[in-house]
C-alpha cells in the first residue's frame, strides 16, 4: 500500500530555514522501519492541465509492505515527533493512502 500526504505551507513557513528544515524532516521519515520505499518532492514541472493540481507546496509518498506496516508507521515516534514539529507550519495536509485493486 502508499501512503500520500501533500502539505499546503503558511506563508511564515516558506523561508529557506524553515523549508530546510522540513525537508531534514521529510528525509528522516523514511529512516523508520516500517517503510519499504518512497520519494517527497515539490510540484512537478509538467505542462498545466485542467487536472492537473500544483497548489501544493510538498508531497511525501511512502510504500508500505502491509497494512500493518503501514499501522505501525502512525504509531512511530518519529513519525510522531515530525507531526508535533511542523502541525503549526501546514495551512492544509491531505492525506490519500491507496491500496491495490
Amino acid at each position: 500500500m502508499e501512503h500520500h500526504v501533500y502539505f499546503w505551507l503558511k506563508p511564515e513557513c516558506k523561508d529557506d530555514a524553515t523549508r530546510s528544515k522540513f525537508e531534514r524532516g521529510l528525509a528522516a521519515l523514511f529512516e523508520i522501519e516500517a517503510v519499504a520505499g518512497g520519494i517527497w518532492g515539490h510540484p512537478a514541472a509538467t505542462p498545466e492541465r485542467p487536472v492537473t493540481e500544483k497548489s501544493w507546496d510538498y508531497a511525501l509518498s511512502l510504500r508500505f509492505d502491509s497494512l500493518e506496516s503501514h499501522d505501525a508507521y502512525q504509531e512511530d515516534p518519529a513519525h510522531d515527533a515530525f507531526v508535533d514539529e511542523f502541525k503549526d507550519c501546514w495551512a492544509k495536509a491531505q492525506v490519500m493512502d491507496v491500496s491495490k485493486g
